[in-house]
C-alpha cells in the first residue's frame, strides 16, 4: 500500500538564491522554496501520510526517506526555516512568562516527561509567547543537512499571520485552522487575540462541539458571527456541512497574493501557515 501521497506545485523560474521552509506533523511533510532576494515562491510540495504516523521516531524515518529521494530538498539553500506541528503547546502572557522555568506550562494540558526539551517562541504581535515540545529528532537531522536554521511552533506562526490578516476587521473575527486530527481555534479582533486553543476530534461531531462550545464560551452568537477556515478542509466534505447546520456565516480565507491562486491541485486556504 502506499504510504505516501505527494502533489506538488512548480514554478519554471531560477534563482541563484534559495530560502526552504519546511512543515511537518504526524499526518504529513512539506516544504516551499522561494527566491531568497526577491521572496518569489518557486516551489509547494506536500506528502501526506495515509495513515497518522505513531510516534516522533517513526515520522524521522519518514522524513529521512523523503529527503532521500526528492531532488529539491537535495540543494544548498541561504537560509532554512522548520515549523513544528503538533499540539504540544500553549501560550502564556509576558507577565506570567518564566523562561527559565516552562515545564510547569505544559503540565496541565500536555502529558510530558522528564526527558523532553522544552523551548518557546516570541510573538511578533502580542506580548506573549507559546511554549512546546518540538521534534528534537527532526531538528537534529535539519541541522545536520543544513547548519543553523530557525524553527517555531505552527500555532505561533498561524496566530501571528492571522492577527495581521484580520487587523482591520472591527467585528470579532472566528478562525479555523483543520488539519487530519485536531483543530486550532482562533478568536481575534482588531489585531488583538481573544481566544487561541486546539482540540482533538475524531468525528465531525466532536469537531463541532469545540466550535460552539468556544462561542458559547465566548458568548458569539452563531447566527452572527463570521467563521473563516484554513487549512485541511473544502466545501464538499462532512466537516463543512456539519458545520454550516451551525454557522451560518462559513468563509474560505483568501490570502493576498496566493501561490494556489490558479492550482487544480491545492485550494487557496489550504497551506496558510507554510505559504502565506
Amino acid at each position: 500500500m502506499k504510504q505516501l501521497q505527494k502533489t506538488s506545485k512548480k514554478i519554471s523560474a531560477f534563482a541563484q538564491y534559495k530560502s526552504l521552509s519546511i512543515q511537518f506533523s504526524l499526518d504529513g511533510f512539506s516544504f516551499y522554496v522561494s527566491n531568497s532576494e526577491t521572496k518569489e515562491p518557486l516551489l509547494f510540495t506536500k506528502y501526506a501520510f495515509t495513515k497518522t504516523i505513531a510516534s516522533p521516531e517513526l515520522l524521522l524515518e519518514k522524513v529521512i526517506a523523503i529527503f532521500d529521494t526528492d531532488k529539491d530538498l537535495q540543494q544548498d539553500f541561504t537560509s532554512v526555516f522548520a515549523i513544528h506541528q503538533n499540539n504540544l503547546a500553549t501560550i502564556v502572557p509576558n507577565e506570567l512568562f518564566d523562561r527559565n522555568n516552562l515545564a510547569p506550562y505544559l503540565k496541565y494540558t500536555v502529558k510530558t516527561l522528564k526527558t523532553d526539551f522544552i523551548t518557546y517562541d516570541l510573538h511578533n504581535i502580542i506580548a506573549a509567547n507559546t511554549v512546546y515540545i518540538p521534534y528534537v529528532n527532526i531538528n537534529n537531522f535539519i541541522f545536520q543537512n543544513f547548519g543553523e536554521f530557525e524553527y517555531k511552533h505552527h500555532s505561533t506562526v498561524l496566530i501571528d499571520k492571522l492577527l495581521s490578516y484580520s487587523e482591520q476587521d472591527s467585528e470579532e473575527q472566528f478562525f479555523v485552522h483543520v488539519s487530519p486530527n485536531y483543530v486550532d481555534l482562533v478568536v481575534c479582533k482588531e489585531g488583538r487575540l481573544l481566544f487561541y486553543n486546539s482540540f482533538n476530534y475524531t468525528t465531525k461531531e466532536d469537531f463541532i462541539y469545540y466550535i460552539l462550545f468556544t462561542a458559547e464560551q465566548l458568548q458569539m452568537n452563531p447566527n452572527y458571527f463570521q467563521l473563516t477556515f484554513t487549512g485541511d478542509i473544502e466545501k464538499e466534505s462532512d466537516l463543512y456541512d456539519i458545520t454550516y447546520n451551525y454557522v451560518r456565516n462559513i468563509h474560505f480565507i483568501n490570502p493576498i497574493d496566493s501561490f494556489f491562486a490558479d492550482s487544480e491541485d491545492f485550494s487557496n486556504h489550504s497551506n496558510f501557515i507554510l505559504t502565506s
